[in-house]
Order: structure tokens, then C-alpha cells, then sequence
């Protein structure tokens, strides 16, 4: 990371961790930055940003520890933890404002001063690695700022500030690898960081500060410990408040506060469908719009987004007008807070819910006399997230879990306001899911569980769930006394590449046998110890592709049975020195891993199914057992070596398939029965071979789940296409592509009628693939530019463009999109055109090199050299040392 990369880290950091605190301790500075006469960076320093991580260091020693608080202790810590933090909230608003007026101010040295404040953050020596931990809600804010500005200068600030985005991801993926709270894998950046561990820091802080002395200071003092209760409520009488006490056995109530978010609040309704599950969203009025002096409403853009979940059956509830910690108003004051947001909700809905949740959980005897007078009812929470306090997502998945585990119902507390809390809770439903939870949601009179309601839903593919990824891939071609082979070793390292580069299996997970390393005793060993061994756990997958020679032999009682065929095995003994698939079957019921896929690349027939192909797509798939098998094809059958790029026609449909286009649901997910349906047809309608399908003796129905990875390829010239015989091959192979395929809008059309697939007993089977809930816009967008990456590739340029054009409706600010689109215009010589789009991508995100290069491109076609010297100049600033330099420049000699 470059010097001033991680700066801009730090100080969001900073800034978001404590909502901006700086600018409500001390207020000259505020109007010093935004003037035309910025303050001493000294003074700066002194006064704010080091209040700023103290704030940031206290809230810290306030949630830690919080097992070994008594739930007085708790319960104080997180009230109080939650006052300073939407205090904090109050004020990013007026830190945009400052940033604003300080990128666009005429002072020369406006960028100077914000890196020489953030020297700090990146060099004291006092500062820990935890000081450092960036969040990404003030970065975005920072980098639309900095987008407005178009000097030289700001793009490279615009640059720098993508490219810690891009760092603050990676972060949080090394910490989520992290979660026994050690900051050890960081790859090393400006920063030369400590790794030290994460109790040493909490250590270190608990010197500073005390918990008993925070909580004072925001008045509130503990009283002596007592005797904790569980105290049952009497189901006779009715609730005043709602706590979730009187909730059934294993049933939960999901809650979201806060909102609603322009972009997290559809993230989070959006996987609350795919799991059918309900919820209430508790709304802050003032972020719906304002009440007139006349009494009337004025409701906000983001008022549509309530509406939009109260059309999607989920409850809007009355969070406070703003906010406000109302135990501390009273008469008027706090019934505008209780009834100004009562007022815009009726104007969405007139029968608006009664459900109201006093912010902080605080409330007074007058709060809850004035709700009953507008017969609004109180809902508070048992389960927290601390989602506002944890910026690490499993971290905040595994909280909600132990605590349902340990109260075994309840209601729980999430806010969608943070990324964060979209990317735990679909950790949090799959274990609900798996572990028989209920879910209820608000009738009108009380939480119950609909039985019937979501029936619809049962049918959904589900997030991926797993802990860890495993695999074994065998390629032989160099068989002793078998015919030898010339692709199979290929198609092994290819599967292997994508399996690491595309899939997100671990490098170190995905072991490899190739020729003389595959013999009978080499593969039963490294199923054995690698795959079969405790480091592997439950909610693993694991995955084992196999290329070479299989064969087939006929049982006394007429029956079939496979084999795979190793490298010393001989073919006059095959029978004893081969692997014959029950062999392989006793190993899949011996692994630990939830789901097992086989995938083999040859052909042979005979094995015992339990059923036909894993069609049950039911939203528990998290806790059913998976053990599936694909094959190349049957007994009577040769592999087909003529694929392109060096590979059979079955591994490199698989791949195809694995890119995205097995995705048939347009979901992001790609289970092993749709890869199924993609591939046996497919393989099959281009060959002599028919590939099976199925589930081994040991599956329960689970079907095993490939995650896509979203694609950021920015296409330029130096972006591969596919060979011609690729294009000739991929087009037939899209011609059997089953129909329930995505609408233009990304999501599944109509269900399909099934795909016809055999078994390994080569009985006919029917795989049936489900219809995708709704996606959120942005996850539309991005299946929609991937889509479109796949046409350019197949240089098929119409669909790519409708693709492209299609992603750009969806999210307007798409800048990989526009780009993508420009190059497609590029391609098919519409230079005039092209350069329009590669301007576009320049303005939504001017430090995009690769547009700078594009466009010169463009420019220089379209004869302005003027403005294509400009562009490739602007490139060279931005990436000077890129393998694309040497062309910039040799582009401006021509100039």
C-alpha cells in the first residue's frame, strides 16, 4: 500500500469509528476547514484526532469482555455504548459537509494538510494495528468528494482512496480469517504493522480507560451486583413492552433499526426473501422526510424504500423522529419524536403498525404513557448484535448465534445502516435454518409464526454456508500399461486454477496428484489423510475432480461396477489393482464434511444410487448431507479429448459451467444439480458421450454450492477473448442450455419443466433447477456486467451491449459497467461512441486508469489527438510503471 494509500485508511478509520467526533469537540475547526484559512495541522492533531481515537479506544473497553459481564454490566455498557456512537452518527452528515468544503476549496494546500494530519495516524509509535482498522462508510463519503474535483492531483487522491477500498475488504477478509482476534496476516503495506494480538491491545487500552469511569462520565453508575433471575413473564396479562419472552420454543424475531439506507436496507430485504423470512424494520422519521408548518408531509426519496418493504409484506415500525434518547425529554419535545415519524408513517400507509422501539431502549414513565395514548406499543429486544460497535461479520454472526442458543428465542437487534450486518445475517439464518428455528413476524396483534405463508419459499438456493473448502485434483495421462492420455493432466491444473482463482478455495487446500504420483496406494492415501482427517469439519465442503482412464466390469449377478483407474493399475487386473467405486463410496460416508461432490472425467457406469440427482432445493439445504457424483459419461463410452485450449469437451463444458453460465437461476449460486443440468446436455448434444449424475448411498439431499465471484474485469485491449473453436464449441454448448435461464433483468423467468439426465445405472432422471427470489438492484447490475463479460469474450458484441446497457439501467453509477459498454462500442468501431461512454466512466470514477487508456484509444480513432494526448498523459501519472506504459507512451511519441 503506498504511503498515502494507508493514510486515507486511517483516517476513515477514525473518522467513521467515532461518528466525526471532532466536530462536536471542537467546533472552530469546523469552520476553519471549511473557510479559506485551514488551521495549523499541529492544532488539529492536538485537539481532534487524538479525542477522536480516544473516543474510538473507549468504545472499545466498553463491549469487550462482554461474556464475562453480569447482564447489569452489560446492559450499562451498551446503552451507554450506543449513546456515543449515534451521537457520532448525528455528525457524519457535517463531516461530509467539511470534506466537501475542503476538496473544493481554492486552497492550494487543501490535500497537503489532510495527508500531514494523517502522518500521525500512520507513524506514531503509540498507535496500535487496532488504532488502524479502517471502516468503509466515511471512505466512500471521502472518495465522492474527492470526485468532484478534477485536477491531477485529486484523481490521484481518487485512486488512492479506490485502492484502499479495494485494502479495507482484504482486511476484513484476513480478520474474518482471524476471528480468534489475532491481527497476524495482514500483507504488508505503508504501515509496518505490529501484529500484535488482539487481547494485547485490549490490555493496553484497559491501562487508559476503565469501564466504571466511562460509564460515569455519561452518567451512569453501577449499581452493587445481584442475584441475576430469569423472570417469566404472565402470558395471561397483555405486554406493555414486547421483549420476546412469550415467544415459542426455538422461534425468533428479526429487527433492523436505524433505517431506512439507500443501499443496505434492499441488501438486507432482499436476503429476508430468499430465506422467507419475516422481519420489522424500524424507521428514523427524520430519514423518511419532514413534517411542514402546516402539518403536512414531505416525504423523502428514501421513503420509497420503506414503501417498497411494506409492499414486500415486511412491518415498518416508529423509531423516533431523531433519534433521540427519550428517557431524557418530556411533554412536547418528546411527542414530536413519538409522533412527527407516526405522522410520515401514516402518510405511507394509514394503517401503519403500532410498533414503536425507543431508541437506546430508553425510555420514561411519561414515553410509555404517551405511546398507549397513540396506541403505539413498545417492542425492545433480548438478543444484540452489537452490529454498531463489531466491525467484523462472523464476529457478529457468532454473537447472535450463542445468544439464541443460550435464551433458545427471542427478538433480535440488527441495524441496517452497515454492510457488515448484511454479510452476517445470512450466516445467522443458515445455522436458524439448519437448526430448526422458527421465524415470526407481526400479524397485527402479536408475533406469530404464519404456518403456510412462506411455502412459496421453500424452493430457494441458499448462501453457500460452509467454514472451510477442500479438494483433491487427479490427473494422469502417463499411464504404464493403459492407453496414455493427453489432456487429463491439463484438464486437472485447470480445474485446480479455477477452483483457487475463481471459487475461493484456499491454494493450501487444494491438493494435487498428476502421472506417477496417482497410483492406488497415492490416491486411497491422500483421501484418507487429507480428506478424512480431523482438521476437516462439519461445515466444510470438499470437492474431487478426477481425470483418466476409468473402466466398467460385470458382476456375477449382472450388475455393473465402475472403477477409476490409476496410474500403475494394469489392465488384465484392473479388478484388483483399480479403484472400484465402492470404494469410493465408503470413503464419501467416512469424510466429515457436510457436502462432498465427485466430478469425473471418465467413463465407466455401475453404481449404486440412493436416489436420482439431488433435486430438493428446500432452504434447509445447510443441514442435509450432500454426496454427489458427476461423470464424463458410461461404460461404452470414450472420453472426448477434442476440446479446445487442450481439454476434454467434459472439462471444459465443466469450467464453462463453473464461469457462470450453469448458473441457471441467475441467483450467483451454482449448486451441483444445476451444474448437472448445464454440463450432462451440453456434453452430450457435442459428443457420443452421455455423462450421469446422482447421489451416493450416505446423501440426505443436500446438493453441494459453488459460489460466483463478482467479476471487476475493466475490458481493454489487453482482455482475452476465446479462440474461434472455443466460440464454435460454447456456441452449441449454450444451444442445449436449459430454458430457466435469467430474465433481462437478471432474475429466473419461468420455472423450467426439467433437465433429462441419467443416472450412473443409466436410468433417466429429471433435475428440476428452482426460481430465484428477487435480487437487490446492485446484485442485478453485477449479474447483468457479468453476463455481458461472457458475450465479449465469445465476441458476441449485441448481447454484450444489451448486457452492458442492461447493468447501466440497474445502477447508474456503474463505472465497470460504462466502461465495459465502451469497449464494446470500441470494438465494433463506433469510436464517437466509445469515447462518451469511456468520458462517463471517467466521471464516476475519475481515477480509473485503464478508462484514461481506453479513451486515448477512442480519441485517437476517432482523429482528436488533442484530447487522446491528454488521456494517455493522464494513464501514465496514474500508472507509470503498469506493463501498459510502455504503449501509452510509445501512443504520445506518435502524437
Amino acid at each position: 500500500m503506498k504511503h498515502t494509500k494507508t493514510i486515507v485508511i486511517l483516517l476513515a478509520s477514525l473518522l467513521v469509528a467515532t461518528g466525526g467526533a471532532w466536530l462536536y469537540h471542537a467546533k472552530p475547526a469546523d469552520n476553519a476547514v471549511a473557510g479559506t484559512n485551514a488551521p495549523a495541522s499541529d492544532t488539529i492533531l492536538d485537539t481532534q484526532f487524538k479525542g477522536i481515537l480516544s473516543n474510538y479506544q473507549k468504545i472499545i473497553v466498553l463491549v469487550a469482555d462482554e461474556g464475562k459481564l453480569s447482564k447489569t454490566e452489560l446492559d450499562a455498557s451498551v446503552r451507554v455504548g450506543q449513546v456515543i456512537f449515534h451521537e457520532n452518527q448525528d455528525t457524519i452528515s457535517q463531516l461530509k459537509t467539511s470534506l466537501d468544503a475542503l476538496v473544493s476549496s481554492t486552497q492550494a494546500n487543501r490535500f497537503e494538510t489532510i495527508n500531514h494530519l494523517l502522518d500521525y495516524v500512520e507513524s506514531d509509535p503509540a498507535l496500535f494495528d487496532a488504532d488502524r482498522l479502517a471502516f468503509k462508510e466515511v471512505m466512500a463519503a471521502l472518495l465522492t468528494s474527492v470526485t468532484k474535483d478534477t485536477s491531477l492531483t485529486a484523481i490521484k487522491m481518487h485512486k488512492r482512496i479506490s485502492e484502499d477500498l479495494d485494502a479495507l475488504n482484504e482486511i476484513e477478509r484476513n480478520y474474518e480469517k482471524e476471528l480468534g482476534q489475532i491481527f497476524g496476516h495482514f500483507e504488508q503495506r505503508g504501515i509496518v504493522l505490529k501484529r500484535e494480538k488482539w487481547d494485547a491491545y485490549v490490555a493496553h487500552l484497559k491501562q487508559q480507560y476503565s469501564r466504571e469511569k466511562i460509564l460515569k462520565d455519561y452518567g451512569t453508575v453501577l449499581p452493587a451486583p445481584i442475584r441475576e433471575e430469569v423472570i417469566e413473564s404472565d402470558a395471561s396479562k397483555p405486554e406493555r413492552e414486547i421483549f420476546g419472552n412469550r415467544l415459542p420454543s426455538k422461534t425468533v424475531v428479526f429487527t433492523f433499526d436505524d433505517g431506512p439506507h439507500k443501499q443496505y436496507t434492499e441488501e438486507i430485504a432482499t436476503i429476508l426473501k430468499k430465506y422467507g423470512v419475516p422481519a420489522v424494520f424500524f424507521n428514523v422519521g427524520q430519514n423518511l422526510g419532514a413534517i411542514n408548518t402546516d402539518g403536512s408531509t414531505t416525504l423523502a426519496a428514501t421513503a420509497k424504500i420503506s414503501q417498497k418493504l411494506h409492499d414486500d409484506g415486511f412491518v415498518i415500525g416508529n423509531h423516533s423522529f431523531s433519534h433521540a434518547q427519550l428517557s431524557k425529554l418530556s411533554g412536547d419535545n418528546l411527542n414530536k419524536e413519538i409522533f412527527q415519524t407516526d405522522t410520515l408513517l401514516k402518510a405511507m400507509d394509514t394503517n401503519r403498525s403500532p410498533l414503536f422501539r425507543f431508541p437506546y431502549g430508553a425510555h420514561n414513565q411519561e414515553g410509555l404513557q404517551a405511546l398507549e395514548k397513540g396506541h403505539l406499543q413498545s417492542v425492545m429486544w433480548n438478543i444484540d448484535s452489537l452490529d454498531w460497535a463489531d466491525p467484523i461479520p462472523s464476529s457478529i454472526a457468532d454473537r447472535v448465534l450463542q445468544a439464541i442458543e443460550k435464551q433458545n428465542h427471542g427478538i433480535i437487534l440488527f441495524h441496517d445502516i452497515h454492510d457488515r450486518a448484511v454479510k452476517a445475517l445470512p450466516v445467522v439464518l443458515d445455522k436458524l435454518v439448519a437448526d430448526g428455528y422458527q421465524f415470526a413476524g407481526w400479524d397485527g396483534k402479536t408475533f406469530t409464526v404464519v404456518k403456510g405463508k412462506n411455502a412459496a419459499q421453500d424452493k430457494v438456493s441458499v448462501s453457500p454456508g460452509y467454514s472451510n473448502s477442500w479438494a483433491m485434483v487427479i490427473g494422469i495421462n502417463d499411464y504404464a500399461k493403459w492407453p496414455k492420455l493427453q489432456y487429463a493432466v491439463q484438464d486437472a491444473q485447470s480445474v485446480r486454477q479455477v477452483l483457487i482463482e475463481k471459487l475461493g478455495f484456499p491454494s493450501d487446500h487444494v491438493f494435487a496428484l498428476q502421472n506417477g504420483e496417482a497410483t492406488r496406494n497415492g490416491i486411497l492415501a491422500a483421501f484418507h489423510d487429507r480428506l478424512a482427517n480431523p482438521n476437516i469439519k462439519k461445515d466444510d465442503r470438499i470437492f474431487v475432480f478426477f481425470a483418466g482412464h476409468g473402466a466398467t466390469r460385470k458382476l456375477s449377478s449382472g450388475r455393473d461396477l465402475g472403477y477409476i483407474v490409476p496410474v500403475d493399475s494394469d489392465p488384465n487386473a484392473f479388478a484388483a489393482d483399480a479403484i472400484p467405486m465402492t470404494e469410493i463410496q465408503n470413503i464419501s460416508e467416512s469424510l466429515n464434511s457436510k457436502h462432498v461432490f465427485f466430478v469425473m472425467d471418465a467413463c465407466y457406469s455401475g453404481l449404486g444410487l440412493t436416489r436420482g440427482g439431488a433435486a430438493n432445493y428446500l432452504r434447509d439445504n445447510a443441514k442435509r448431507i450432500g454426496r454427489q457424483m458427476l461423470t464424463a459419461g458410461g461404460s461404452d463410452q470414450m472420453v472426448a479429448d477434442g476440446g479446445p485450449n487442450g481439454h476434454s469437451v467434459f472439462t471444459w463444458t465443466l469450467m464453462q459451467g463453473l464461469s457462470g453460465k450453469a448458473d441457471l437461476n441467475g441467483d450467483g449460486i451454482i449448486t451441483a444439480t444445476e451444474l448437472a443440468a448445464y454440463v450432462a446436455p451440453a456434453v452430450a448434444a457435442v459428443s457420443q458421450q452421455t455423462p450421469a449424475f446422482g447421489s451416493l448411498p450416505g446423501s440426505e439431499g443436500g446438493d453441494f454450492v459453488f459460489e460466483l465471484p463478482v467479476e471487476s474485469e475493466f475490458i481493454n485491449t489487453a482482455t482475452t477473448q476465446l479462440s474461434n473453436d472455443a466460440i464454435a464449441l460454447n456456441t452449441k454448448l449454450d444451444s442445449t442450455r436449459p430454458e430457466a435461464a435469467v430474465n433481462d433483468k437478471g432474475n429466473a423467468a419461468q420455472p423450467n419443466t426439467g433437465v433429462k439426465v441419467r443416472d450412473l445405472q443409466g436410468a433417466v432422471q429429471t433435475l428440476v433447477t428452482p426460481v430465484n427470489t428477487p435480487l437487490s438492484s446492485r446484485q442485478m447490475a453485477q449479474h447483468a456486467n457479468d453476463r455481458g463479460l461472457q458475450y465479449y469474450k465469445e465476441k458476441q458484441y449485441a448481447e454484450a451491449k444489451a448486457q452492458f446497457t442492461q447493468a447501466l439501467k440497474l445502477r447508474p453509477d456503474f463505472a465497470l459497467a460504462a466502461n465495459n459498454l465502451g469497449f464494446v462500442y470500441y470494438k465494433r468501431d463506433q469510436f464517437a461512441e466509445a469515447a462518451r461512454w469511456f468520458e462517463n466512466t471517467i466521471k464516476i470514477d475519475p481515477s480509473r486508469a485503464i478508462a484514461y487508456l481506453n479513451l486515448g484509444d477512442a480519441y485517437v480513432h476517432a482523429g482528436d489527438n488533442v484530447k487522446a494526448k491528454k488521456a494517455y498523459q493522464t494513464y501514465l501519472e496514474l500508472s507509470p510503471t503498469s506493463p501498459s506504459a510502455v504503449y501509452a507512451k510509445k501512443q504520445l511519441e506518435k502524437l
